[in-house]
């Protein structure tokens, strides 16, 4: 029988709502639960290899949602925001303004309808074996273990729930009736923001975040892997392997030789051009159907 979902919804002090989903209810295991013991996954070269808008965006190519002329189009606007995402952190008003534009107007469940097909044809199959059974070792420890995650939480949530994990944290797009209205709700879900939402979630559900561990790729996630009892660097780059070997953090890397510099490409500049596209095929689609 499938189980229940459900949304959990804090306010932090500025009054920002953070959201996390929860994925469908496991089956019940012969191992009870730990209530306050949980495990937290970043998403792009962490459990998944290259970036998660990079296969959605691949996959909304193959549908024809967008051509190669809107590509070139639209693609210097995710540029500019990863720029600003990267260099500017202290000041994201600029950044938060372009993140989630692309989805205004769209509705969530063709979102999740589109991440779920997607997943299957092409996100599946670049899921890191070694991080899935890092993962796979909480919950087998009754540990519960939630995605976090800069790409919008229906597209984490709907990997979490193909991956039998139990919720993911991402960043909160306004809804409106059912539909985007291409607005944040609080901020996006990348560097310090990551850590303000784990300590937000350990403090809902009764989590001791010294008994916790976080795993990521990227020096960006320094204040999450902080946060928790036990850091673990994954795939990591460079800055964040100089940081893993200081601090005496676990390093486990999955890539090997050619295939690590192969994955490198969509994560960092091929993420940033098909991301771009998403951009220009959501738009391109809704001006078809105004057309139509």
């Amino acid at each position: 029988m499938a189980g229940t979902r459900k949304v959990t919804v804090s306010t932090d002090a500025h009054g920002h709502t953070t959201g996390w989903s929860e994925a469908p209810s496991a089956p019940a295991t012969t191992i009870p639960p730990d209530p306050t013991a949980a495990a937290f996954f970043d998403v792009d070269n962490t459990m998944m290899q290259g970036a998660s808008i990079y296969w959605f965006a691949r996959g909304l190519a193959a549908r024809k949602y967008f051509t190669t002329g809107d590509l070139a189009r639209f693609a210097w606007q995710q540029a500019r925001f990863r720029l600003l995402a990267t260099e500017h952190a202290g000041d994201m008003s600029q950044a938060k303004e372009a993140a989630l534009a692309f989805v205004q107007g769209w509705r969530v469940d063709d979102i999740e309808r589109l991440a779920d097909e997607i997943f299957d044809e092409l996100m599946a199959p670049r899921i890191w074996a070694g991080t899935r059974r890092l993962a796979q070792r909480h919950l087998d420890a009754g540990e519960r273990v939630w995605l976090v995650s800069a790409a919008p939480v229906e597209i984490g949530r709907v990997i979490a729930a193909r991956l039998g994990l139990t919720g993911a944290i991402g960043t909160v797009a306004e809804v409106v009736d059912g539909a985007y209205t291409g607005r944040l709700v609080g901020d996006l879900m990348h560097g310090p923001a990551k850590a303000e939402a784990v300590t937000q979630l350990a403090a809902v559900e009764g989590l001791d975040l010294a008994r916790c561990a976080a795993y990521s790729d990227s020096a960006n996630d320094l204040p999450m892997l902080s946060a928790v009892g036990r850091a673990v660097a994954v795939n990591p780059d460079p800055a964040l392997l100089r940081q893993a070997r200081e601090r005496g953090w676990d390093v486990r890397d999955f890539r090997t030789g050619r295939r690590a510099v192969r994955i490198a490409v969509p994560s960092t500049a091929a993420a940033g051009l098909l991301a771009g596209a998403v951009t220009a095929g959501l738009a391109l689609h809704r001006r078809r159907h105004r057309e139509a």
